[in-house]
């Protein structure tokens, strides 16, 4: 038992962590309730690509500050096995999202057919959830050295980079990343790997 927790609490240090889906602005990505296994070598040492879904922390206020709710007795047991990773963060202190702009990227929305351009290139976004169509909320920026630009695929009910633009410029710092989202883990029947979808962005330049 001892053995299998030092595993699992390295594991969650260095290589995979699990976090659970609070709510609905993946879907169909992914659904609340979700459990995922996040990449801890993701962004570094290896890279972030365009498309890649992330997990990063909430250091610029995103979140909403809802109060506090009381802990009940057993939360300390809950606490210790997230610590080393028996148990999905459900800790309500970090987002997930897809990583649409990188460092340099020119991001608009939207050209005349309504698709978002990234340096100049229009895109057909394959992972945006299609059961409503997405309204069209407009913005142009370029992405800083040391951010991304993030969007949730559930477009009409994510306040991801677009809702945030008075914070950061809506940008989140890559040193807040704490990993790429890798598989659905729980439940049994939506077990999969994550897609990153190269295709959408095989024909994107370069940013400058």
């Amino acid at each position: 038992m001892v053995i299998a927790v030092v595993l699992s609490f390295l594991i969650k240090t260095f290589l995979f962590r699990a976090f659970y889906i609070p709510s609905e602005s993946m879907v169909s990505t992914l659904d609340v309730n979700d459990r995922i296994f996040v990449n801890l070598l993701v962004p570094e040492p290896f890279s972030l690509s365009r498309g890649d879904v992330v997990v990063f922390r909430d250091t610029k206020g995103w979140l909403s500050t809802a109060p506090e709710e009381p802990k009940g007795p057993f939360t300390w047991v809950q606490d210790g096995l997230t610590f080393v990773g028996l148990l999905p963060d459900n800790s309500e202190q970090h987002l997930v999202k897809r990583v649409v702009g990188l460092p340099g990227d020119h991001v608009i929305c939207c050209d005349g057919g309504g698709k978002l351009t990234i340096n100049g290139s229009p895109i057909d976004e394959t992972y945006v959830n299609r059961a409503e169509e997405p309204q069209v909320r407009a913005f142009d920026v370029v992405v800083p050295e040391g951010k991304v630009w993030v969007m949730g695929d559930n477009r009409n009910h994510s306040a991801d980079s677009r809702s945030h633009l008075e914070s950061n410029g809506g940008f989140v710092d890559l040193v807040d990343v704490e990993g790429k989202a890798a598989v659905i883990a729980w439940p049994l029947n939506r077990i999969t790997v994550l897609d990153n979808y190269p295709a959408v962005f095989r024909n994107v330049p370069a940013g400058g």
